[in-house]
């Protein structure tokens, strides 16, 4: 569980935030992983702009859908648009036609890291990345984790730096981090990024941030900074889980595969509380007021595995009127019976 790393591990994490003036008091946004269910955040985000009473982010982070998210939650309601047709137009559904069981016997992954780049891309252009990089410029922050296989640690990169840094190649590698983020291993296939070090270049395999990271809010460093804005400045921690939380029954059957799948379920759940656990310890040591939202056990998840456009557009409706209702978030953990 990485729910905070230290900026000292970070390849691209330039520093912490210039002094600036916060129209809401100083506010994170954390985005979980949770595949299709990722239509969720994107409905709750939806609604929420409807209220007139979401805030602009100081930090927003993501891991997996949730690093696929964090872009055009960072950027405000004006993208609104643009997560619904991502998680609700039948777009998803093209990992589904991407797949193909010859790159899982001869490649890394159901989907080449070609073709899930491409699909991800469609919704990353330039005229993205020119506004990401005037809001970092403002010293705000837009934070993206993946997991370095070989390293086997989270990366935290910050795609504003990126955006902002004027190479040829930002937009590119932009994309290449948001699509290493979201890369499922074994559906996906990990991405090779190209780095320097030590005056060597090497291409180092990059996979889903969730690996190691279920949640992340930022580094302990800036975040402390944030902690230390005047009493007066209203400090806020939203996190925002594209999953289940509260543990449910379910009869196991007895064969190897679902033994092994429920108790995979088990773990990651398990880790992911956790994650949200010591972001609350945190949130109460240092004076922010905590905010946690995710997925009820009543909503059935059949089709999410498939990226279900009616399943998605179900779960949009769902986040999208509790979002409106002004009821999605709540500040205590969820209940561990």
């Amino acid at each position: 569980m990485r729910a905070f790393a230290d900026a000292a591990t970070d390849k691209s994490t330039v520093g912490q935030p210039r002094k600036v003036e916060y129209k809401n008091g100083p506010t994170v946004l954390a985005l979980s992983g949770g595949g299709a269910d990722g239509a969720f955040g994107a409905g709750v985000l939806s609604g929420w702009s409807e209220t007139k009473q979401r805030p602009e982010f100081t930090i927003v982070s993501g891991v997996s859908t949730g690093a696929l998210i964090a872009p055009f939650a960072f950027l405000g309601p004006a993208y609104d648009g643009v997560l619904r047709e991502m998680y609700t137009s039948g777009y998803a559904e093209e990992f589904v036609r991407a797949a193909h069981y010859g790159n899982a016997l001869f490649g890394t992954g159901l989907i080449s890291a070609e073709r899930a780049k491409a699909i991800i891309s469609h919704f990353i252009d330039q005229h993205l990345i020119d506004e990401i990089a005037r809001e970092h410029r403002k010293g705000r922050r837009l934070f993206v984790v993946t997991t370095n296989l070989d390293a086997q640690r989270p990366v935290v990169w910050d795609l504003g730096a990126i955006a902002a840094s004027g190479r040829a190649d930002a937009r590119s590698v932009f994309s290449d981090v948001v699509t290493a983020s979201a890369s499922f291993p074994g559906a996906f296939s990990p991405v090779l990024i190209n780095v320097e070090a030590d005056g060597q270049n090497f291409a180092e395999m990059h996979a889903d941030g969730a690996m190691t990271a279920p949640i992340f809010v930022g580094t302990e460093r800036i975040l402390k900074s944030m902690a230390a804005a005047p009493a007066s400045a209203r400090k806020s921690i939203y996190v925002l889980i594209n999953t289940k939380l509260e543990p449910s029954f379910e009869v196991t059957a007895s064969t190897s595969w679902q033994v092994s799948s429920r108790a995979l379920w088990t773990l990651v759940r398990a880790e992911r509380v956790a994650g949200v656990q010591s972001i609350y310890e945190f949130a109460h040591r240092n004076g922010f007021v905590f905010n946690l939202t995710y997925i009820p056990n009543s909503i059935s998840d059949k089709g999410s595995t498939e990226f279900d456009t009616g399943y998605m557009r179900s779960l949009f409706d769902y986040g999208y009127k509790l979002g409106l209702s002004g009821r999605a978030w709540r500040s205590s953990l969820p209940r561990p019976d």
